[in-house]
């Protein structure tokens, strides 16, 4: 099985919108909760978050969804929100059980919020750079 560039077996990695807020929000919510340190982050706006969108097909200019990769395996929307939450511990993992409503009715609400997370959340003039004592939580640094 082949992976996406940059990519190593057994990864599990968020990409997200890097100028966007409730997107770095939930970037450190997954650093604070996420206490394995099994998923690396990388933002869509960085060369390797431009490489593994190019893998999958998926647009490299404009991105309106998180993107959930595990091998060569991806998930958008609230199915990728589902199945990063579903790792977490307790109580953030019973949040998986939003996935008995139908993929149709949560990923309608999941858009509505990424189509307007800008102007609801705002955004930053460029990409965040981690803090030192997450870098290795990045894909590519380490």
């Amino acid at each position: 099985m082949q992976l996406p560039p940059h990519l190593n077996e057994g990864d599990k990695v968020v990409l997200f919108d890097g100028v966007c807020r409730l997107c770095n929000g939930w970037s450190r919510f997954l650093i604070r909760h996420d206490r394995g340190e099994s998923i690396k982050l990388c933002s869509v706006q960085s060369p390797e978050g431009q490489a593994i969108l190019a893998w999958f097909g998926l647009p490299t200019e404009r991105f309106d969804t998180m993107l959930y990769v595990e091998g060569a395996r991806a998930w958008e929307k609230s199915d990728a929100f589902l199945a990063v939450i579903g790792q977490l511990p307790a109580p953030w993992r019973h949040l998986r059980s939003l996935r008995l409503l139908p993929r149709a009715l949560r990923d309608w609400c999941y858009d509505r919020i990424a189509r307007n997370r800008y102007a609801l959340f705002g955004r930053y003039e460029h990409c965040l750079l981690p803090l030192p004592e997450h870098r290795r939580r990045f894909l590519g640094n380490g």
